[in-house]
């Protein structure tokens, strides 16, 4: 089991955090996380986080539930039951496809914002009945954390994050990944 130590900075304020995360960063720190009670406007762009591909996953869910309601309506109301609803002949899909765009439309938007929850979860490592891993309860509330590894410079760090207006700052020893 191995441990390193890293930095608690607590903030009351979201507009503090996003100017003490630019100066952390100005002073080649590494930032390891921050948790907040709330999405802070501006914070990934702030601490250099890549771009999410979520929309590129969500335009690929879309075309899948395109695709079934497709496939689905086709065999549904044309191979397996045809129909005659409304004088509507159902000799073929292309011959009914206006009466089924609100079904396409409906199952696009369906398994797109299904299956992008569900990619979010397991991309998080959200599983059912995890224990949750703010290490500050006020993180909850209305306070906002910074962790930052310590790499023997702990006495310029604390100065620094003094001056960013942190209103708690504590060193504590972090767990690693390998228990």
């Amino acid at each position: 089991m191995s441990t390193n130590q890293v930095i608690h900075a607590l903030y009351d304020d979201d507009d503090l955090l996003l100017t003490a995360v630019k100066s952390i960063r100005e002073k080649k720190h590494h930032i390891e996380e921050v948790y907040t009670p709330f999405p802070v406007h501006g914070l990934d762009k702030a601490m250099g986080l890549d771009e999410t591909r979520i929309s590129i996953m969500a335009f690929i869910y879309g075309c899948i539930g395109f695709l079934v309601s497709i496939l689905m309506m086709n065999y549904i109301m044309i191979e397996d039951w045809p129909q005659n609803i409304g004088g509507k002949p159902s000799f073929s899909y292309v011959e009914n496809m206006p009466a089924f765009v609100p079904i396409m439309f409906e199952m696009t938007v369906f398994f797109a914002a299904h299956l992008m929850v569900i990619t979010f979860y397991l991309r998080s490592k959200l599983w059912p009945f995890k224990k949750a891993e703010n290490p500050n309860s006020l993180t909850t509330d209305d306070k906002f954390l910074i962790e930052i590894e310590l790499h023997n410079n702990e006495k310029e760090l604390n100065k620094l994050l003094k001056e960013t207006g942190a209103v708690d700052i504590k060193t504590i020893e972090k767990k690693g990944d390998d228990e």
